[in-house]
């Protein structure tokens, strides 16, 4: 099982990104689904979650209001439109589903990793 993230690049502040995760070996339509990002010298911390319906959504405060999560229909894997973008915002993002699908932003509650994106925002 394998999930990979994808998207990211180099973004001016104010500037936005699409980030997608693909999955390969099983599917994830009943599970929770997160975005997690680990910048340089730092742990690697929650950034939003969704439920297996799409009906619930969490974000971390740093990005609420400015980054948005949702599955895309079909493949019902999560994506993170980043607007606003601040230079606070780089690091290494992870897209990560977890067996069950109650909310968590634990990193430790999350049972697959996808390789990471980075995403770097300077002018």
């Amino acid at each position: 099982v394998q999930l990979q993230a994808s998207g990211g690049g180099l973004v001016q502040p104010g500037g936005s990104l699409r980030l997608s995760c693909a999955a390969s070996g099983r599917t994830f339509g009943n599970n929770f689904l997160g975005w997690f990002r680990q910048a340089p010298g730092k742990e690697r911390e929650f950034v939003s979650a969704i439920s297996w319906a799409g009906s619930r959504t969490y974000y971390a405060d740093s990005v609420k209001g400015r980054f948005s999560i949702s599955r895309d229909s079909g493949k019902n894997m999560p994506s993170l439109q980043m607007n606003s973008l601040k230079p606070e915002d780089t690091a290494v993002y992870y897209c990560a589903a977890k067996n069950s699908n109650t909310y968590s932003a634990r990193t430790r509650d999350y049972d697959y990793w996808g390789q990471g994106t980075l995403v770097t925002v300077s002018s």
